[in-house]
């Protein structure tokens, strides 16, 4: 997918080794040697403990949003928003922790937008199952994802898709996402008649939930890293002030994870059934990190020339093992976040900026009140925005060849229309082998690719027809 901030290396750069970053560096004589500088390698990346600190701020002002957004969605599927809030800083830091300690990378973790309101409307509610058997399915996927990155196969998985289905993934993913956005927001609601029609435009949550976004747009466009959170604050003030949100206090001691906490059904998440959900939680968990990991490093310069960059399997198992003490914890699936190349941006080379990130998210735990009094439509902005930037990558499809749109295009629409990111995975791959196999380019298919297709399609006969 598409990540915006990316800035391609110059024509005819050397590729920075993919074993060592930077190791050509001159060492930054103003770096002080303390236990910083050889445990992080400030000065081989031209960087300092200052820097470092800022970058990490940075990181976290621009994603901080999802501590208030998670509870948010993953409360429609039952589970306690208050519980939800802590696990999701807890979970937040110690992937950011674990990143920075263990892979040295600037890139911050936390769960996943889109993978949450997939778990919480389409598995949980759509799928009638409960919110623990759901946290089991997450937690198969994390442990999928984990197994693919030790056995090598993240490699093999990502070279052997076709491009139309890893860009119509996401962007479905950002359909999604920005559906549920707007109906946060009342602007788009069901209709009997014509399935869904406009809200009320003149209510108070359409008129907050616009604001949100137009806020978030406007400041992206100048610059402003945190416009996220910015938004949440100014429209959640707006609201308190015309009555509409109680006010329950700034700080407090932080609520009990017990509702979440070993909750999840790991048995009951091995049904037949609950199979593609599974595959579409690795998979989906797989594209998005990786695409993540390779822009935020592509930022650092510390890629080659072939999105390979330094203690790529070190990031990638902290990424699946956070995910797998996610959900045993009480939260969706975790990932990179592309927010991570803002901290890049304003300097942020190492795993200090992770760590400060980190930090700040456990001390976000205090502030639960302010989290309890963000009304739905107020991140109706966020959902919208993080729609925008996921479709982005369609720009990409060559919409000259059908063998090539189609697939995009019916993998990109099945998400929000059956409101399930497996049926849009599983349609777009049929869609793929069938346009392919139908004009003659069978030898373009490759087996893999031809294997899930057909055990989608046995899915869709055997499974869901009864």
């Amino acid at each position: 997918m598409e990540l915006p901030g990316h800035t391609p290396k110059p024509a005819g750069s050397a590729p920075a080794s993919p074993q060592t970053p930077s190791n050509n560096a001159q060492p930054n004589p103003a770096v002080k040697d303390g236990w910083l500088e050889r445990y992080f390698r400030l000065s081989a990346q031209h960087t300092k403990v200052s820097t470092e600190i800022i970058a990490g701020i940075t990181t976290f002002m621009t994603m901080v949003y999802i501590v208030f957004v998670n509870p948010q969605i993953l409360s429609a599927a039952g589970m306690d928003a208050s519980g939800v809030f802590v696990v999701t800083c807890m979970v937040s830091a110690i992937g950011c922790l674990a990143m920075g300690l263990i892979a040295n990378l600037p890139i911050a973790l936390a769960p996943a937008m889109g993978l949450n309101a997939f778990f919480a409307f389409s598995v949980v509610v759509g799928m009638g199952i409960s919110w623990q058997t759901g946290m089991g399915t997450i937690f198969w996927g994390a442990i999928c994802f984990a197994l693919m990155s030790v056995l090598g196969i993240r490699s093999w998985i990502l070279s052997n898709i076709p491009a139309c289905l890893r860009i119509g993934i996401p962007s479905g993913i950002g359909l999604l996402i920005a559906l549920i956005g707007l109906n946060n927001a009342g602007i788009v609601v069901a209709s009997p008649a014509t399935m869904v029609t406009v809200g009320d435009l003149s209510s108070l949550p359409c008129v907050l939930g616009a604001l949100s976004f137009f806020i978030i747009l406007i400041l992206v466009s100048k610059g402003v890293h945190a416009a996220v959170l910015i938004s949440i604050v100014v429209v959640t003030l707006i609201a308190a002030l015309m009555g509409e949100v109680n006010y329950t206090g700034i700080m407090a001691m932080p609520p009990s994870i017990e509702s979440t906490f070993g909750q999840l059904d790991i048995a009951g998440a091995l049904d037949l059934g609950l199979a593609g959900v599974i595959f579409s939680f690795a998979l989906v968990s797989l594209f998005d990190s990786s695409g993540t990991m390779i822009g935020v490093t592509e930022k650092c310069g510390i890629t080659d020339e072939r999105g390979r960059f330094p203690r790529m399997k070190q990031a990638l198992l902290t990424d699946s093992f956070t995910s797998v003490t996610g959900a045993y914890m009480g939260t969706s699936t975790v990932t990179a976040y592309i927010e991570s190349s803002s901290g890049v941006a304003v300097g942020g080379r190492t795993g200090l900026t992770a760590v400060v990130t980190g930090l700040l998210f456990i001390l976000v735990i205090f502030f639960s009140p302010l989290a309890a009094m963000v009304p739905g439509y107020a991140i109706a902005g966020a959902l919208m925005y993080v729609g925008i930037l996921m479709c982005s990558g369609l720009a990409k499809v060559d919409w000259q060849d059908m063998t090539e749109a189609a697939p995009a295009f019916i993998t990109c629409v099945m998400m929000p229309f059956t409101f399930s990111i497996t049926e849009g995975i599983a349609t777009g791959f049929i869609t793929y082998c069938v346009m392919k196999a139908g004009t003659g380019q069978w030898r373009k298919i490759h087996p893999g690719v031809a294997l899930v297709a057909l055990l989608f399609t046995i899915k869709f006969i055997f499974v869901d027809g009864h």
